[in-house]
C-alpha cells in the first residue's frame, strides 16, 4: 500500500511538524535538505509530505489528493470544512483580534462600522454573533494600514505579539478567537485508511498532551 500522504503549510507550522516527527522517531533528512522539491519523504518511506500554502493544504485534502495535513484554524475558519479536523497539535498558537487606533472608541455611535481583513468570514460571522451591520474590506496586504489612512473604522487580524499594532498606533480591543496549529483528514481516508490514521493520531496525541 502506499504511504500516507501529509499536506503541510510552508514555514513555521512545516518546521514544528517536522519538529513533531522527529520526536516521534521518524527520519526527517529527506525534508531539512529539500531544495526546491515540494515532495518528499518521512521515514523510511512511512508517509510522503506535501509541502503548500495553507489554503492549499485544505484543498488537497478535501480533494482526497492528501490523506491528512497539518494547517493552522485560521485557515480553516476562513476555508470551510468538508473535512475532519482530528487534533489540536498546539503549536502556532496565536489569536484573531479586533484592533483600531488608539483612544479610537469603536462601539461608539449607531452607523455600519468598515472593518479591513484577510479574513471576511471569520470577520464577518464574529459581527453577526454580535448582531452587529459592518462593511468588510478584504485587504491582501498590511492590515494594519487600513485604519491610518481612513478607509476602515478597525482592523480584524492575526496577533502574536501586538508590536505591528503598538508600532502603528493600534491596539486590541477584544480578542475574536485563539488559533493554534490542526491536524485535518480526507473523509474517505479516514474511513479507508482508518487504521493508519488512527495509530498516528495516538502517537501524535501522546508527544503533544
Amino acid at each position: 500500500m502506499k504511504p500516507l500522504r501529509i499536506a503541510l503549510t510552508k514555514g513555521r507550522l512545516e518546521k514544528s511538524t517536522v519538529a513533531l516527527f522527529e520526536k516521534l522517531g521518524y527520519n526527517c533528512d529527506e525534508i531539512h535538505n529539500k531544495g526546491r522539491r515540494l515532495i518528499l519523504n518521512i521515514g523510511d518511506g512511512d508517509f510522503e509530505v506535501v509541502l503548500a500554502k495553507a489554503a492549499d493544504v485544505i484543498t488537497y485534502v478535501e480533494h482526497g489528493v492528501c490523506d491528512l495535513g497539518v494547517v493552522g484554524k485560521d485557515t480553516i475558519l476562513e476555508n470551510g470544512t468538508s473535512f475532519y479536523e482530528l487534533l489540536d497539535l498546539g503549536f502556532g498558537r496565536c489569536k484573531f483580534a479586533l484592533a483600531c487606533k488608539k483612544g479610537h472608541n469603536f462601539y461608539h455611535g449607531y452607523d455600519a462600522k468598515t472593518i479591513a481583513t484577510k479574513y471576511p468570514n471569520v470577520t464577518r460571522k464574529f459581527f453577526e454573533n454580535k448582531n452587529m451591520d459592518v462593511r468588510v474590506i478584504k485587504i491582501e496586504g498590511s492590515v494594519e494600514l487600513a485604519p491610518l489612512v481612513g478607509l476602515a473604522d478597525g482592523i480584524v487580524d492575526i496577533v502574536e505579539t501586538g508590536s505591528t499594532l503598538k508600532a502603528n498606533n493600534l491596539e486590541v480591543i477584544e480578542d475574536v478567537t485563539t488559533i493554534s496549529a490542526r491536524l485535518i483528514a480526507n473523509t474517505a481516508s479516514l474511513k479507508l485508511r482508518k487504521n493508519e490514521i488512527e495509530d498516528l493520531v495516538r502517537k501524535m496525541e501522546a508527544e503533544v498532551k
